[in-house]
């Protein structure tokens, strides 16, 4: 069962209702915040409302491992360690990404772990064409399917 990561690209200006709605339905409230849903109707449904200012695609597993130790936070902007991992769940970084890939864990499961994940601003930028076109037309937005995970890794 495969994750899907959601990326934020545009701001708050210029938004009507039902999109900003919609991006405070899934936690994504500031500019290139990003989280890991599973895929299902109600969130294609989600998608399709915001496709015009964000970017998704599936997620590996070791981007996922990668995303959960550099930018997974608890209460208090605190870093989430291994060991906080090991007291809650007790599984490493490595095994809670395959549990959480598999479906067998969610990030709920993590006491206090939020979730979403703040990025950086991409290293080389979105792409030749910026912010405003499709990823098809070399643009940042919309279906990236795997090039999502180097997304990923730039804005690490």
């Amino acid at each position: 069962m495969t994750k899907i990561a959601i990326i934020r690209i545009a701001g708050q200006q210029g938004l009507n209702k039902k999109v900003k709605n919609t991006f405070k339905l899934l936690n994504l409230h500031k500019k290139n915040s990003c989280i890991i849903i599973t895929p299902s109707d109600s969130v294609e449904g989600m998608i399709k409302v915001i496709k015009d200012h964000s970017t998704w695609g599936e997620i590996d597993n070791k981007t996922l491992t990668q995303l959960l130790e550099k930018r997974g936070k608890l209460p208090g902007n605190k870093k989430l360690t291994e060991e906080y991992l090991k007291e809650t769940i007790s599984k490493s970084f490595a095994e809670f990404s395959i549990e959480l890939e598999e479906g067998k864990l969610n990030i709920k499961d993590v006491a206090g772990l939020k979730p979403f994940f703040r990025l950086n601003p991409p290293i080389k930028g979105f792409g030749t064409n910026g912010t405003k076109k499709p990823f098809s037309m070399g643009g940042a937005l919309g279906y990236r399917k795997e090039n999502i995970n180097s997304l990923i890794q730039s804005m690490l």
